[in-house]
């Protein structure tokens, strides 16, 4: 069977990337169809993470092993795309360069059956342009009740700390 995606870059102009791969495809062969589908190199660290219907992070795949050994991580080149999306759970997302944070949503859009003559992985139809840098994102500290969360620490009280400032 054949998975379409539409990979969405997060941001407010329309840019996305609609795919077709193989469901037996692993989750590293995704990622360099979504790099160079973007016009990426490939070569900075990118993680796919399982997600909810509203779009919540779960499980992160990794693309190398960056644990220090205490938890199993699960990594790109040992998942299939069937192991990780299905018409049940069909939402991912993509974060490529943790420095830049180029966030994607990925939705599977349809399974298909394989056609004659086709190449897959496939790039069917490509919308905008990728901006020059990444979006921003703004990053709350906010506890779970969506409320601010007062033990998020105000930088203005930093001199308040108590620390030497000649500690070495």
């Amino acid at each position: 069977m054949i998975y379409r995606f539409r990979v969405i870059l997060d941001t407010e102009e329309d840019v996305f990337r609609d795919i077709e791969i193989e469901q037996e495809a692993t989750l590293e062969q995704f990622h360099n169809v979504i790099t160079q589908s973007f016009g990426f190199d490939g070569t900075e660290m990118a993680s796919f993470y399982i997600s909810d219907d509203q779009w919540n992070q779960g499980e992160e795949i990794s693309l190398f092993d960056m644990s220090d050994g205490n938890q199993p991580v699960r990594l790109m080149n040992e998942t299939t795309l069937i192991d990780v999306a299905h018409e049940a759970s069909p939402k991912l997302i993509y974060i490529y360069d943790f420095l830049s944070m180029w966030t994607f949503l990925v939705e599977l859009a349809e399974i298909a059956e394989y056609e004659n003559g086709r190449e897959y992985p496939n790039i069917m139809f490509v919308h905008g342009q990728l901006p020059d840098n990444a979006p921003e994102k703004e990053f709350k500290a906010d506890d779970l009740n969506g409320e601010e969360n007062e033990s998020f620490m105000d930088l203005d009280e930093y001199d308040d700390l108590g620390f030497d400032e000649n500690w070495n």
